[in-house]
């Protein structure tokens, strides 16, 4: 959500900012409604004094008895124009804080420009691609010569982008979360929560899942979204409508859930295995922060969420998002990209984003400094990773030529001792 305040100060640099992400000129529109809406305001404010006046007035006569019936007859009238003032300056507002909600948040300096992801920039690589001296295969191909990856059943009974894992790859993914949330709770910092899965409209908004991203996200009957990630309840769980103490910032949470996805826009992309689901588990990581410290969180944020894929001895690298391809709510995103040698493509596996107040505004998440003044807060968002993108990247990883899949060390205290899986 953006501050009308900049946009009055300095339209020009809101609208060259937005150009960024390809949008066309916003401010005028904008000011427009805002000198409208302040308009009627005054105009309202000049009435309702008005009316004080008249009242006082009408007082005056009935108490000295003289005929009042004229400035009655305007007070009725002054009520009915303040009515629709009111009325008017309602609708204004709203069409305000709508235009402002549907504009993204403006990208950090630093981010590349570019239209799509062609044009983000790998900033650094950790590990190389193991040389494993025969074919790789791919995920869904040692998942289903195994017997412990059925698409064709999750099919049957959910449809397409359905998995059903079982026995010991079963075992490995919920491992794989398990190390992943002891990891970030032990190490990091970060306090667990179990956190709703169904969230109410206000929720989705303040984390800017609405308007904009209805379509891909699964509604149920009585109104209620199914989170696409716990980002959506942590952060509002941990600041909408708060005004938090500074001593009490930063707050770090995370939780393990499933998360869910209409992959509305993905149509023909990565149908083939469980790149891309509608249902997965995540591990997400949240901050709310001063805003002088969001810019070093977000670097700390993204080395929590490589230190997973180092226990994992999986290579992965970091780009930073160029402005086509950075997301609605983030000013800055840094992704990492795990080395899979089935599709021998370096794939996505965390997206760790800075919202600055952008998402603060939208719940009005606020800190009390030691000053006394009140300000926004600043948000951050990451994944400490996906979960089933972690079970793809160690099948592919830690393929066997016989098909069997070695278990990373770090995971191993957590499968029983199991070190290999075969059929």
């Amino acid at each position: 959500m953006h501050d009308i305040r900049t946009i009055r100060a300095d339209g020009a640099a809101f609208d060259a900012a937005i150009a960024r992400r390809g949008l066309p000129p916003a401010s005028p529109a904008i000011l427009a409604l805002d000198t409208e809406r302040r308009t009627a305001q005054t105009v309202l404010q000049e009435k309702q004094a008005r009316r004080n006046a008249l009242a006082k007035q009408v007082g005056e006569g009935k108490r000295n008895k003289t005929d009042t019936s004229a400035l009655e007859a305007e007070a009725t009238t002054l009520r009915g124009e303040m009515e629709a003032l009111e009325k008017d300056a309602a609708r204004l507002d709203r069409e305000i804080f709508d235009t402002l909600a549907s504009i993204p948040n403006l990208l950090d300096p630093d981010v590349p420009d570019g239209a799509d992801e062609s044009a983000n920039i790998v900033l650094k690589q950790w590990g190389a691609p193991r040389d494993l001296n025969f074919m790789p295969k791919q995920h869904f191909e040692l998942g289903e010569a195994l017997g412990m990856m059925d698409f064709a059943n999750a099919s049957k009974i959910a449809g397409a982008r359905f998995t059903i894992l079982r026995g010991k790859l079963a075992r490995l993914e919920r491992a794989l979360g398990q190390f992943m949330i002891d990891l970030h709770t032990t190490e990091h910092g970060y306090e667990e929560h179990i956190v709703p899965l169904l969230v109410n409209d206000a929720t989705m908004f303040g984390t800017n899942q609405l308007p904009k991203f209805a379509e891909d996200s699964f509604r149920t009957t009585d109104g209620r979204w199914l989170i696409a990630t716990s980002e959506i309840p942590l952060t509002n769980m941990a600041g909408a409508g708060e005004i938090i103490p500074e001593k009490n910032l930063p707050i770090r949470v995370t939780a393990l859930t499933e998360c869910f996805r209409s992959e509305a826009g993905s149509a023909g992309r990565d149908t083939r295995g469980m790149l891309r689901q509608h249902q997965f588990r995540k591990c997400e990581l949240v901050s709310v922060v001063h805003p002088d410290h969001s810019v070093a969180e977000q670097e700390r944020m993204t080395g929590c969420a490589e230190r997973v894929l180092e226990l994992l001895h999986i290579p992965y690298r970091r780009v930073v998002l160029s402005s086509g391809d950075t997301g609605f709510g983030a000013v800055r995103t840094f992704d990492l990209e795990v080395w899979l040698p089935g599709q021998q493509a370096w794939r996505e596996i965390s997206s760790c984003s800075n919202t600055r107040d952008f998402q603060a505004r939208r719940m009005n998440a606020r800190f009390r400094g030691a000053d006394g003044k009140i300000g926004f807060v600043h948000t951050l968002n990451g994944s400490g990773v996906a979960v089933g993108r972690a079970l793809i990247a160690v099948m592919e990883n830690y393929q066997q030529a016989d098909g069997s899949i070695l278990i990373p060390d770090a995971v191993r205290p957590y499968m029983g001792g199991i070190e290999l899986i075969a059929a």
